[in-house]
């Protein structure tokens, strides 16, 4: 299912929802140097990196972790492992059993990360999903507050999103990135407070596609349940490079918190209706 507009109209321009969009866009393109490589969007692998979240790096405050690392002359662990942290213990090629030694050089701190974290991608089909749903439901979860408040709701569930993921898989040395936690914030947001909304939805059905109005609580509900399931099957909470647990902490922030930041619901957004037969 993949959502493309919803019927509720906003009293104002979305103005935070649409900066964030450009902030997003602008960091994938300028920071992370994201162009076309002929088979897809590349990106800048050392900016990424560098910049993304690392939850060892949260758990073992002052190690560090990098690309370039030493482990008694390997560089790469069984698994094929390229981003190492310091004092990491991790086994080799050769099933040895050895603690990692990054090199020194000069990275931001953790606590940069975890805000830079929030505003890259991995890819282009990552920052445009995103972007999308950002676009949908995030536009009038700014309606129901005021825009500074929007924007703490909106960071803190990202941080919220962070601190689960970290929770899990706390020895990760994986880089974290995405909007996903704080996006995630802002369905469990909407899906509270908007349930009876209707949501335009590209549907796929093996070789059939059709559009279909749906619930928002069941467009939303369905999202958040997908991703109970696949993180139940992941190990530390990330299949295929997807941090579930990121999801269902930002998912489970909005749910709980938007009564707290949203002052400006819509009670009437649902217009009355000739019933069908």
């Amino acid at each position: 299912m993949i959502p493309l507009k919803d019927n509720i109209p906003t009293r104002r321009f979305p103005l935070i929802t649409v900066a964030l969009i450009v902030i997003n866009v602008a960091m994938f393109f300028a920071f992370q140097h994201a162009h076309w490589s002929g088979s897809g969007f590349a990106i800048d692998e050392k900016n990424t990196v560098e910049y993304a979240y690392i939850p060892y790096e949260f758990t073992h405050l002052g190690k560090e972790c990098g690309e370039v690392s030493v482990l008694d002359g390997k560089l790469t662990d069984e698994n094929g492992q390229t981003v190492f942290c310091q004092g990491q213990r991790v086994t080799t090629e050769d099933g040895q059993s050895v603690v990692a030694d990054v090199e020194p050089k000069d990275q931001p701190s953790v606590w940069v990360t975890i805000l830079t974290a929030m505003f890259m991608h991995g890819g282009f089909l990552h920052i445009a999903g995103n972007m999308l749903f950002l676009w949908i439901f995030g536009n009038n979860i700014e309606d129901s507050m005021g825009r500074l408040t929007f924007v703490a709701f909106y960071l803190l569930g990202g941080l919220a999103a962070t601190l689960l993921q970290t929770a899990v898989n706390p020895n990760s040395s994986v880089p974290n990135l995405g909007a996903s936690g704080a996006i995630a914030a802002v369905l469990g947001g909407y899906a509270l407070l908007y349930p009876r909304a209707r949501v335009a939805t590209l549907i796929f059905i093996v070789f059939f596609v059709t559009v279909l109005e749906l619930p928002a609580l069941l467009v939303l509900g369905g999202w958040f349940l997908l991703q109970l399931v696949d993180a139940s099957a992941a190990s530390g909470g990330d299949v295929g490079g997807v941090a579930y647990f990121a999801h269902i902490g930002g998912f489970l922030f909005g749910l709980l918190t938007i009564k707290l930041f949203a002052q400006r619901k819509k009670d009437d957004y649902i217009q009355s209706r000739l019933p069908v037969y």
